[in-house]
């Protein structure tokens, strides 16, 4: 077969034939359709209705008011929607998947999506395979197919074999001719029958479930009052349409607004910071972490690892280890590691004059790699790995010229070596080889038996700087950070201390396999350090801490790391991982580092903040009023207010909250992790629902007794009262500490200010007597500022005497 690749030409014409390499998805709305969409929500439709109900029955300002309600809020929440999912979508394509191709007789990295059928695409360890195709060459090349079969063991490929999208090559290379993409590969016709979104975050389960419970609480309140109504002999129009309005009132219909903009506010803010991010909600599930698992090199450590010692048995400098050191990192066809390349950078070993028969790939569990190589008729067995898992495979051991056995003594001298240089900070690799016969033409796992024991080499990777301070900065937020690492206990423990993180109890992953899901549970909360261990342990503990009810993120970067990070609560890699890694993560880090990671924590902690602020707003003020409002219109002979005044008091409202998400948020929200509290929620509606209502009771006697008020005057002065009320309230509940004490955002107090001022405004106008507006007497106006600076005095009692007593929301 040919190995020649497509020219641009070719290429572009087959692109437009068959697509773009990526699954189906729903083509992209036209704003003009995603607009009208909106349209189709339950509320907006009862609205319409409410609107044409009222233009038939004659009331033009009703209508007028309900329409620019409409248009307001569903304009507002589709041009967030659309910024937002605009800026998703760069962040996205900017960590898209790309491949190494042929184009033009040129290997070029091109994106993903852009390959086409019979494109020549390169494979190497730690790849995804990107489109269905035919293996045209391969070296030693094992994949995972555990997305498409759930097989977890590794799948050797051979030329002319096939292999499909969603693979990820585990060791080896191979050129893959693509004979089909997108929709039409094994994993896109899977996406088609099984297209299911994530499942909900803590954060969006929460916020539901707030909003079905007002719904309820609505839906309980607006039929007591169409009863009530309907049975006292109201007329049946206006009382439905004040049940409309009613209901428009007390739902927070900006919520998912509020939601999105803080959200993709924290998502350009955290890609200023050089943090992209996947999916959004992970900057609030990054806010609610409280536990953190990490490799340790390149986090903890430089990654700038060079190679130390080469020591025998008998701990002295050793040729010889360098030597076979170098031959199993040169011939080696699997992607090289860092220890590798620190190996290859020593270049004190010319390996002329040898020639690779063959190759035990790199495994994760068996945490060695072996080449079978030949020179001058000599064919020898070169195994490297992990010294827990080569040292029982050692026959002999060599100390200078000499050989010895490799007897319990001899063993028990191997490990106390090993684990001194552990505990000098080094990570340590044995190096072992084995003559076989001069036929000897293949290379397989039984050949990692009977070896001979060279000895060690030793790898020093300093600490990273301001990894210390980064560490301190995560404790004093109250994230704790657990170390998930393939070295051993000692250089972990050293590297740990180096960096100011004591481990005091630690578990191997010969532990953890011995330890059922509960009892893993049990005592991973403890467990600072888990050492050597694989992928699918580093899952299990993962889980294992999700199970006890903490928020886990983790962080990795390499092939290893992708089963832990999918199962992880925010999957956390770098722009440099594989790419099983950076697809299974949620956010990409462009720095290495844990202090980035820190900027990413706090502002999670600031959306969630400002999301509560307006939940906070949505369950007190706002809905005491509206209760108080159901309450009045049983006994009074006349609506408190007017339905079109209520959408005038629901839309000034609305619009004074719009800038919520560009608020400061106070040290004291940010210093520990967030996370929905619906019982905290309540017990704050509890407390601050009723002193609304009760100011809300003395306006109606102020109203009523002092000023003797017709249906005009009483619906005008209880409107200014309530959206003051209602408005003004939000620089009493966006702190927990004094008003005065706390700044707000300029636009937020803009808004706020004009809202009520409008409000204040608008009777002594044109238009007040078109929506039933009366000018009130000066008295009235002092009444009502004194009643809206008590209710403001006594809602800040209220606040500190909730956050003095109860559980913080």
């Amino acid at each position: 077969m040919s190995l020649r690749g497509l020219t641009d030409a070719e290429a572009r014409e087959r692109l437009a034939r068959h697509g773009r390499n990526e699954p189906r998805t729903r083509s992209r709305t036209r704003p003009l359709r995603a607009w009208l969409r909106h349209f189709g929500d339950p509320l907006v439709l009862l609205l319409i209705a409410a609107s044409l109900a009222s233009a038939l029955l004659g009331d033009g300002a009703s209508a007028a008011v309900i329409v620019l309600t409409l248009l307001g809020s569903v304009t507002l929440d589709f041009v967030q929607e659309h910024r937002a999912g605009r800026a998703a979508e760069r962040l996205r394509a900017s960590v898209a998947l790309r491949a190494r191709v042929l184009r033009d007789d040129r290997w070029r990295q091109l994106p993903a999506a852009e390959i086409v059928p019979d494109d020549l695409v390169q494979l190497t360890a730690g790849d995804l395979v990107p489109a269905d195709g035919c293996i045209v060459e391969a070296r030693d090349l094992f994949v995972r197919e555990a997305l498409l079969t759930g097989e977890p063991y590794p799948v050797e490929k051979r030329p002319d074999e096939d292999a499909f999208a969603g693979s990820s090559v585990l060791s080896g290379s191979a050129t893959l001719r693509v004979r089909v993409t997108g929709p039409s590969t094994r994993l896109g016709g899977i996406a088609e029958t099984l297209r299911r979104e994530r499942p909900p975050t803590a954060f969006e389960r929460g916020t539901r479930r707030f909003g079905q419970s007002i719904v309820r609480m609505t839906s309980v309140l607006v039929l007591t009052v169409v009863a009530v109504h309907a049975f006292t002999g109201r007329p049946m129009e206006q009382t439905l349409l004040f049940a409309v309005a009613l209901a428009v009132g007390l739902t927070p219909e900006l919520l998912p607004m509020v939601v999105s903009v803080t959200l993709a506010r924290g998502a350009l803010r955290l890609a200023a910071a050089r943090v992209i991010v996947k999916r959004l909600s992970a900057i609030q599930d990054l806010g609610s972490m409280d536990i953190l698992c990490t490799d340790k090199t390149g986090t903890l450590t430089e990654a700038s690892i060079r190679l130390d010692r080469h020591v025998d048995a008998a701990g002295r400098d050793s040729p010889r280890v360098l030597e076979l050191a170098v031959l199993n990192s040169r011939f080696e066809s699997g992607l090289q590691s860092p220890l590798d390349e620190a190996i290859l950078a020593h270049g004190e070993v010319d390996p002329a004059g040898w020639r690779k028969i063959d190759e035990v790939p790199f495994g994760f569990e068996r945490r060695r790699v072996s080449v079978l190589l030949e020179r001058d008729g000599e064919r020898l067995v070169v195994a490297k790995g992990a010294p827990e898992d080569l040292l029982p495979l050692c026959t002999a051991c060599e100390d200078g010229t000499a050989r010895r056995p490799m007897d319990a003594a001899a063993h028990a001298a191997m490990l106390a070596l090993f684990e001194d240089l552990g505990r000098d900070g080094y990570r340590v690799l044995a190096i072992a080889s084995r003559h076989v016969a001069s036929d000897h033409g293949r290379a397989v796992v039984e050949d990692e038996a009977g070896l001979v024991l060279a000895g060690f080499a030793a790898f020093f990777d300093p600490p990273r700087a301001g990894a210390r301070e980064a560490l301190a900065r995560l404790r004093s937020s109250r994230v704790e950070v657990k170390v998930l690492t393939g070295d051993n206990e000692w250089v972990t423990r050293h590297v740990c201390a180096e960096v100011g993180l004591p481990v005091t109890r630690w578990l191997t992953g010969a532990q953890v396999d011995r330890l059922d899901d509960q009892a893993l549970a049990t005592q991973a909360r403890d467990v600072q350090a888990f050492c050597r261990v694989t992928p699918q342990q580093k899952h299990r503990i993962v889980g294992a801490l999700r199970r006890r009810g903490h928020v886990v993120g983790f962080l990795g970067d390499g092939i290893n790391d992708a089963p832990a990070l999918h199962e992880a609560d925010v999957g956390i890699s770098v722009d440099s991982a594989v790419d099983v890694a950076r697809e299974a993560a949620d956010l990409i880090l462009l720095d290495r580092g844990l202090g980035v990671l820190h900027d990413g924590v706090l502002e999670g902690r600031r959306t969630f903040a400002n999301v509560m602020k307006y939940i906070m707003m949505a369950t007190s003020s706002n809905f005491g009023n509206m209760v108080s409002m159901a309450a009045a219109s049983l006994f009074l002979p006349f609506l408190p207010m007017l339905p079109s005044q209520v959408l005038l008091n629901n839309l000034l409202y609305d619009a004074s909250e719009v800038p919520i998400p560009r608020d400061a948020v106070d040290a004291a929200d940010t210093a520990r992790p967030q996370d929905w509290d619906a019982g905290a929620i309540r017990r704050f509606m509890l407390t601050m629902g009723p002193v609304s209502s009760l100011f809300d009771l003395l306006t109606f006697g102020v109203l009523l007794a002092l000023f003797s008020a017709d249906a005009a005057l009483f619906q005008t002065g209880w409107f200014i009262e309530s959206v003051a009320t209602q408005v003004l309230v939000i620089f009493v509940i966006r702190t927990r500490a004094a008003p005065w004490r706390s700044r707000p955002d300029l636009w937020l107090a803009a808004t706020s200010s004009t809202a009520v001022m409008i409000a204040v405004a608008l009777p002594f106008t044109p238009l007040g007597p078109r929506l039933g507006f009366v000018a009130p007497p000066p008295g009235l106006m002092l009444a009502i500022g004194a009643l809206v600076a008590a209710y403001l005095c006594a809602a800040e009692a209220a606040k500190r005497a909730f956050y003095r007593t109860g559980p913080h929301a």
